[in-house]
């Protein structure tokens, strides 16, 4: 059902305003296409209403257009009107002859109302456009003198359902920030207090003040309800028959008043005579607030009364050095916070408490309700958090780049959930205090550490890649994984776009998608995105980003995941993921699983270029010959003639394959033992029943491969990245896939992996009975197909399946034991 009336597409009047001196009309739309593309998925139509408020001198009427039954209406619970994106005409006539003008607090939205001369007389015109601005916007029509019209609108997103999706896209923006900020001043404040010293600017303050107000307040509520006390001993004069216990105040009182001493006949024996004091002091416990957490909040209360002053002054200075009247709201709202607070230090509770006379370092400041939050918001206040990108701007918000941060700072906040923080520099500090470094023309990164591998996760936004073949890329976010045994990180790019086709019913989108998406261009710029993005290596040009993925705001993650550009990231590494406040799942789960895959489930998810994968596969397995050398003099003529001999009847299948030639030195071989060197196969000659492999150059291991018990009789098949990674000679042996997909995972969370084989001589072993972590057996156990976890009383059984189908899940099974 159209619930627009007939003829009402076109721009039609909007919003009427009368007043004795002036009248003033918007036209435009009363709709916008997409947000009625929104409405076909959710039922959100009787939950907005547009709030709308005027304010004026001698104002006689005001109207608002009403979508429902399409006129011009008083304005009571109406729909949405206004919305980003949209473009609206504003005519203001004055009916008095004197000349007006238009302010905004958004200069291009105050540069576009101009004054257009008609005839005699003198109107303002133009067009106001909101371009990805949500929110309240407020602007005011002026004479010369005075302010004489003032009107708030509601701009509604079209992308978002505006009082779930964006507040709370706003509020964990805020939040993020405000956490990070207050978790840095926590962390620096012994060791950089000299740093933190800065004053926010008057501007700030002012918005800084205006958000948190009324926090401030409530945790102040919270200290007056159950507020921080202790026990204190007080003194007070008493009789002497009242006196008990004493302390060394009330025995001082008494000896230096000798005269308080009586005769009596039973008394404290002084000198042959029995005394009594009739009077001293009685020692007494009471209650009291007069503790040093509640006289720093006092103190806070007061200097945030203090910088109030001292912004009100300015204000009304200000205006009165250029001749103008101060904005009577701004003030308002102002000695309205100064009043609260003087009411406050005013009341009994705080009238009792005394004056700060040091510093305060309590763990009550930081820890406890109420006070912990009055603590956190004087500090964010008073030091100076200078919000850059809008985020703390009160009328309009550009959501567009409100969704580029939250995407940013949502996947910190998912990261920080699993992974250890080492660093991040969203937060930083200069000489006027601590200000967020998150502007789309800077760079910002967290870094993270998984807490068992030690691998590093860096988060970077507008990561700028400038060394490139053909021209300069940045990417909003860049999420980089290192992977143990790699010297390079796996790249993925999180694209942020504000942008999302909606399907509508008989388009091209949804003849080829059937459900909401993002959009085709915007996945073009992933593909851009992914193979221009790389890097040379002693070589030719090798692409470093893995996969690119636009994040676009959406709520229906179920429906989606059967869309084409969701299964499109199993198959290319590039598509879209909805994210939203709401709908965050599928980017967690993604996210995860890109950290805990292993680099070769990671490389085989990637896109190679054609032609180079049968390459790749040929050079990823490189065989190792490993060879017995049985004396010295063997292991010198190896050395020297640049060769190895094995007699023929030795050799079995496959030793053809080989590509290097590995020596291994069998104990007692001076005070080397186990494989030291190992060289690449220059040529295979046969000498009758012997064959020499000739290599090129021998090179030497980092570290000798160790025997730790086992051996090898003749000689043993391995890979050049097991010969690379392996400390002990039991590693060299992996006869199936599974065994060497096991190891590779195992060697991402420990160095020092033991394994048990079926026989002492690596050549002889037909499997890996079991591989151990410190206290922890992993069993393949080929016959239950199950790979079987022990640690003390548990065990777990995986099936083998798993190893082969989906690796991370073994892997995070094998990290959740570790881990307890």
């Amino acid at each position: 059902m159209d619930l627009l009336p007939s003829g009402s597409r076109e721009d039609v009047e909007l919003v009427q305003i009368e007043t004795e001196t002036c009248s003033l009309i918007i036209k435009g739309r009363p709709y916008h296409a997409r947000y009625e593309g929104l409405k076909q998925y959710r039922s959100m139509d009787s939950h907005d209403v547009m709030q709308f408020s005027v304010v004026g001198q001698s104002l006689e009427d005001y109207k608002v257009y009403d979508v429902e039954i399409g006129e011009l209406v008083i304005p009571e619970n109406l729909r949405p009107i206004f919305f980003e994106n949209g473009i609206y005409q504003l005519m203001v006539i004055s009916k008095s002859g004197e000349e007006l003008s238009f302010y905004h607090e958004h200069p291009i939205l105050r540069q576009a109302i101009s004054p257009v001369k008609i005839g005699n007389q003198s109107v303002l015109m133009g067009n106001l456009q909101f371009q990805n601005e949500v929110g309240y916007s407020t602007f005011e029509i002026r004479n010369e003198y005075e302010t004489i019209l003032t009107v708030t609108i509601e701009i509604f997103p079209v992308k978002l359902d505006y009082k779930k999706d964006y507040e709370k896209l706003l509020e964990e923006v805020n939040d993020e920030i405000y956490n990070l900020a207050y978790h840095f001043i926590r962390k620096t404040y012994l060791g950089a207090r000299a740093r933190l010293e800065g004053n926010p600017s008057k501007a700030e303050f002012y918005r800084l003040i205006s958000k948190h107000f009324q926090q401030f307040l409530q945790a102040i509520e919270r200290i007056e309800r159950q507020p921080h006390h202790k026990l204190q001993t007080i003194h007070e004069r008493a009789r002497g028959d009242q006196l008990r216990k004493l302390d060394s105040t009330s025995r001082s009182y008494l000896r230096k008043r000798t005269s308080l001493f009586i005769k009596v006949q039973d008394g404290i024996e002084i000198d042959k005579k029995h005394l009594m004091p009739y009077q001293g002091l009685r020692i007494k416990k009471e209650l009291t607030y007069d503790t040093l957490e509640n006289r720093y909040v006092k103190w806070m209360m007061e200097r945030l009364i203090h910088k109030l002053t001292d912004l009100i002054t300015t204000i009304e200075n200000e205006n009165n050095r250029w001749k103008q009247v101060p904005d009577p709201e701004l003030l308002k709202k102002l000695h309205s916070m100064k009043k609260q607070l003087e009411q406050k230090c005013k009341q009994y509770f705080w009238k009792q408490i005394g004056k700060l006379e040091r510093s305060v370092m309590s763990l009550v400041m930081q820890m406890a309700p109420g006070y912990r939050e009055a603590f956190q918001i004087f500090l964010t206040v008073s030091k100076g958090l200078a919000l850059q990108g809008k985020l703390y701007q009160m009328s309009v918000k550009d959501v567009a780049t409100l969704y580029e941060y939250w995407t940013f700072l949502k996947l910190g906040q998912i990261l920080n959930q699993k992974y250890e923080l080492v660093s991040q520099d969203i937060i930083k500090v200069n000489r006027d205090g601590l200000y967020v470094n998150l502007d789309v023309n800077k760079t910002a990164e967290r870094i993270f550490q998984h807490p068992v591998t030690k691998e590093k996760i860096i988060l970077t936004y507008q990561k700028y890649e400038g060394n490139l073949p053909t021209i300069p890329q940045k990417p909003d976010t860049m999420l980089s994984i290192a992977k143990k045994g790699k010297d390079y990180s796996y790249n993925y790019v999180f694209d942020a776009k504000y942008r999302i086709d909606y399907a509508q019913e008989g388009s091209y989108y949804n003849t080829r998608y059937k459900t909401p998406g993002p959009m085709e261009d915007d996945i073009n710029t992933m593909h851009r995105y992914r193979d221009s993005i790389v890097s040379a290596n002693n070589g030719p040009y090798e692409r470093t980003a893995f996969g690119a993925y636009v994040l676009f705001p959406w709520f229906d993650e179920h429906t989606y995941q059967e869309h084409h550009f969701y299964k499109s990231i199993d198959r290319v590494n590039i598509g879209g993921l909805p994210f939203l406040p709401n709908a965050t799942t599928l980017v967690e789960q993604f996210v995860e699983r890109l950290i805990e895959a292993g680099p070769e489930e990671i490389q085989n998810d990637g896109i190679l270029p054609r032609g180079t994968l049968a390459d790749w596969k040929s050079t990823f397995e490189e065989k190792v010959f490993v060879g017995l050398v049985s004396s010295a003099e063997e292991y010198g003529e190896c050395i020297q003639k640049g060769r190895y001999t094995i007699a023929v009847d030795r050799l079995r299948k496959s030793w053809q394959e080989a590509k290097y030639v590995a020596l291994y030195l069998k104990h007692g071989i001076g005070s080397k033992n186990g494989v030291v060197v190992y060289g690449k196969i220059n040529e295979v000659k046969w000498d009758g029943d012997t064959v020499h492999f000739e290599i090129k150059e021998w090179n030497q291991l980092k570290d000798a491969i160790k025997p730790v018990g086992y051996g090898i009789a003749n000689y043993t098949m391995t890979s050049l990245t097991a010969l690379k990674e392996a400390k002990e000679l039991p590693e060299l042996f992996m006869k199936s896939k599974e065994e060497l997909v096991l190891w590779r995972m195992l060697r991402r969370v420990s160095d020092r992996i033991k394994l048990d084989l079926d026989n002492l001589n690596l050549d002889e072993a037909r499997k890996v009975k079991q591989y151990t972590i410190k206290d922890i057996s992993i069993e393949l156990n080929s016959t239950e197909q199950v790979i079987v976890l022990r640690r003390n009383m548990r065990t777990e059984r995986v099936p083998l399946e798993k190893l082969n189908r989906n690796p991370t899940t073994v892997f995070k099974k094998i990290v959740e034991i570790i881990s307890e």
